[in-house]
């Protein structure tokens, strides 16, 4: 087999050291938020490592580095030695089917949770959903404009994959480009509403009360820690949905640099397909978020709103 070439359709990878780095960086990463997240004791073996983000950010570093050293590895693969055949790429696909599931799968758990206190909110001390006092986004207004945001952006991503597919790598690059300034935006929009809201992840009764309408400020009295079961439930979910937007945005700048370069061909394209199906993927996750969690779970007051 060293000799000549193989004769089967699998590619076997040669020596990386990136899943010992990987490892290494996920542990340092791990044990790093225990320290920034513990608070209990003011030294460690004599250093002030407690409440301090850095252990947690040497970890989240290296995890970057070796996804970018592993990833650029495997573009070579493909791209220079022509080592992705058919039967690679199929697998390729049944992978990135899986992850997307394995995704799916971390999104339902968000939504059991919401649902459980909306459905059964009287059974966690609640006598309606949203808690009384809890004062809501309007979602006809920021929630709808990021809807179509990133509908727009499925449009453009669909552009892109259609351009590619015909060869017109002109048309592929500008789709691209509009498909990552459109997550862009996304994720801007998200952050300016969440600097608006008038509930944190676990603001109770007493400390929402200064920050509401003042026409509506009595309603927040009583609400005690109701607030904070809405609050982590409303920023889990539409939190981690921005933080995979991120990373999709990511993803497709990735595969604009790619496309600049010239690396995907009508016949070769699989890491452009593999972005644009995880970005179709946020699309969708993010219309059951906003039916969900924004219209159906909306207050009689809103922020933004008439309410």
């Amino acid at each position: 087999m060293s000799q000549g070439e193989a004769k089967h359709d699998y590619h076997l990878v040669d020596p990386s050291g990136w899943p010992i780095t990987g490892s290494i960086g996920a542990f340092v990463m791990m044990v790093g938020a225990v320290f920034w997240l513990n608070t209990s004791y003011d030294k460690f073996f004599g250093l002030h490592l407690n409440g301090q983000p850095w252990i947690f950010l040497v970890g989240f570093a290296l995890v970057l580095f070796t996804m970018a050293g592993w990833w650029r590895d495997v573009v070579t693969e493909s791209v220079v030695k022509g080592d992705h055949t058919p039967v690679v790429k199929l697998h390729l696909r049944y992978g990135m089917l899986l992850f997307i599931a394995s995704e799916i799968m971390f999104f339902f758990a968000w939504f059991w949770a919401y649902f459980d206190v909306a459905f059964f909110h009287a059974d966690h001390g609640i006598t309606s959903w949203p808690p009384q006092g809890i004062m809501t986004f309007d979602p006809w207004h920021l929630p709808l404009l990021n809807t179509l945001i990133l509908l727009t952006s499925g449009t453009t991503v669909t552009w892109a994959h259609h351009a590619i597919q015909i060869g017109d790598r002109k048309a592929a690059i500008h789709g691209l480009l509009l498909t990552v300034l459109l997550g862009f935006s996304f994720s801007c929009v998200q952050a300016y509403e969440y600097s608006h809201a008038v509930f944190t992840f676990g603001m109770n009764g007493a400390d929402l009360q200064p920050f509401m309408d003042p026409a509506h400020a009595s309603l927040a009295v009583g609400v005690g820690n109701l607030g904070a079961i809405y609050g982590s439930t409303f920023f889990m979910a539409t939190g981690f949905h921005g933080l995979h937007v991120i990373i999709g945005t990511i993803f497709l700048i990735v595969c604009l640099f790619r496309a600049i370069a010239g690396h995907f061909t009508p016949e070769r394209h699989f890491g452009f397909e593999a972005a644009a199906w995880y970005w179709h993927f946020v699309d969708v996750v993010w219309l059951f978020l906003f039916a969900c969690i924004y219209v159906w779970g909306a207050s009689a007051i809103t922020e933004g709103g008439t309410g």
